[in-house]
């Protein structure tokens, strides 16, 4: 195995689990925990679902953490290919996302301290909580939105690298550098029109899971010996 298929093969392996692991937080709990509409349901579930929720939390820091080696990993992969370039999408991909990962663990700590309505906090109605536990719960999301920025520019360069580098199908440099319009899209959408978000999020799919297939790529096919490719077009 060459060493541009072992560092493709790491990187795809860091970018699934990453990706799995944040999926927790950004998926699952919406999905399982928030009602749309009913703020006091929410809440009521957060408080009897604590240890899920923190679950979500933890999620958040392990992806989080994850997330630094992924672009560190491709940068391995394609510095040789154009190292600004390159350098570039470690800036977008991890000093640009990973801390707001780390500063969203706040916002969830603060939902679910109004949640549950102990110490200090229960000086506080139950309506007065419940409504401070969401408004925390809507800064988490829209400072996802905000991140959701990055998750699209750092694509760019990253799609400009497989694109140029050969040694991954340049199909997929160009499905990743779409996925920057999706995630914009997606993005903008959620800070100017809240109400058709939910919309522009489901028809942005097909271009960001240009993600989904360059990560299963790089695991199972690997990528081709850049030696080879210079002795073909030489």
């Amino acid at each position: 195995m060459n060493s541009s298929n072992r560092s493709a093969r790491v990187a795809g392996t860091l970018y699934i689990l990453a990706s799995l692991v944040g999926a927790v937080r950004l998926i699952y709990i919406p999905e399982s925990l928030v009602v749309s509409g009913n703020p006091a349901v929410t809440v009521d579930n957060i408080a009897a679902h604590e240890w899920l929720f923190r679950v979500g939390i933890v999620s958040s820091l392990i992806a989080g953490t994850l997330w630094i080696f992924v672009p560190l990993a491709l940068y391995r992969l394609f510095k040789d290919v154009d190292q600004s370039t390159a350098i570039l999408m470690v800036i977008l991909g991890t000093l640009m996302q990973v801390p707001i990962f780390f500063i969203n663990s706040a916002t969830d700590v603060a939902t679910l301290l109004f949640a549950k309505g102990t110490d200090a906090f229960a000086v506080f109605s139950k309506p007065e909580r419940d409504t401070l536990a969401v408004l925390f719960l809507r800064v988490h999301h829209h400072l996802d939105l905000a991140n959701a920025v990055f998750w699209g520019l750092w694509l760019v360069p990253f799609g400009l690298l497989v694109y140029r580098s050969r040694i991954l199908p340049r199909f997929l440099g160009v499905w990743l550098m779409l996925g920057c319009l999706g995630y914009l899209a997606f993005s903008f959408t959620g800070f100017l029109l809240p109400a058709r978000e939910d919309r522009v999020f489901n028809l942005s799919q097909p271009l960001t899971l240009g993600e989904v297939a360059a990560m299963l790529w790089l695991v199972i096919r690997g990528a081709r010996d850049p030696q080879l490719l210079k002795g073909r077009t030489s």
